[in-house]
């Protein structure tokens, strides 16, 4: 098959380009690479709080934890940082490094928790760092040119959203695609905590999953309808359980 052959066409118009976006073979099996639970991210460490919640006794069936996930990702982080993926995405189309470094430090800056912090940031180093020694980009486009000059231009931390928007917009993934396939992986990553922590069955966690798949296309749509203005989260009791879970007795995920 020829790497260059669109796969899928989604009919929707890029915000950045004006363009429909496409698929190409390539970048749909580097986003499948990128967003695979194998990705060297430790993404299975992370609970987003849910662990305190379950402990709690807050979720202990596939009804609770399809409704506590549907508010994380319409009011909480889903949603926020669909809108931070989108905006780091068409700023490093545009080779803007000084706006795609301000993303980065305002990424840092929203989280409500020191294990949120070290969720997002955590996540997002190791992912550039994987991007750099194993799936670095070329350098031909004003993405590519700009991930060379900033992925290593110091030490300090990068949120995940932004980079992973990043690193999507210097391997030209488009746009719907990572956000709706960034989403997906969220919502999976916080359902296999639940499948493992409540416990729940394997087939209760596949049909939570299922059950989110039209909220999950909202909420990517509407992230490439809105801006910075935009960013903000109301799941307060996320954000309590959260720093709560900084002194949970016994915890088997860093957040």
């Amino acid at each position: 098959m020829d790497t260059t052959t669109d796969m899928a066409t989604n009919g929707a118009t890029n915000g950045a380009t004006g363009v429909t976006d496409t698929v190409t073979s390539s970048a749909l099996y580097r986003l499948l690479a990128f967003l695979s639970p194998a990705f060297p991210i430790g993404a299975f460490t992370y609970s987003h709080g849910l662990e305190q919640v379950i402990d709690q006794g807050g979720i202990s069936n596939a009804a609770d934890l399809e409704n506590w996930l549907a508010d994380i990702l319409q009011f909480g982080a889903g949603r926020s940082d669909a809108i931070l993926l989108k905006e780091t995405y068409r700023e490093a189309l545009a080779g803007n490094a000084d706006t795609v470094q301000e993303l980065r430090e305002l990424g840092l800056a929203l989280q409500p928790s020191k294990e949120r912090h070290l969720e997002t940031s955590a996540q997002g180093t190791a992912f550039i760092e994987a991007i750099t020694n194993s799936w670095k980009p070329d350098t031909l486009s004003k993405a590519g040119r700009l991930f060379d000059r900033v992925a290593e231009a110091d030490q300090d931390p990068w949120p995940y959203p932004v980079a992973l928007g990043l690193v999507s917009a210097a391997h030209d993934i488009p746009e719907e695609a990572v956000l709706t396939s960034f989403l997906h992986a969220f919502a999976a990553n916080i359902i296999s905590v639940a499948v493992r922590a409540v416990p729940l069955g394997q087939s209760d966690g596949q049909k939570v999953l299922a059950a989110l798949e039209p909220m999950i296309f909202e909420v990517s749509s509407r992230a490439r309808e809105a801006g910075l203005d935009d960013l903000g989260t109301s799941t307060f009791l996320a954000d309590i359980a959260s720093m709560a879970h900084e002194t949970q007795y016994s915890r088997l995920f860093r957040s």
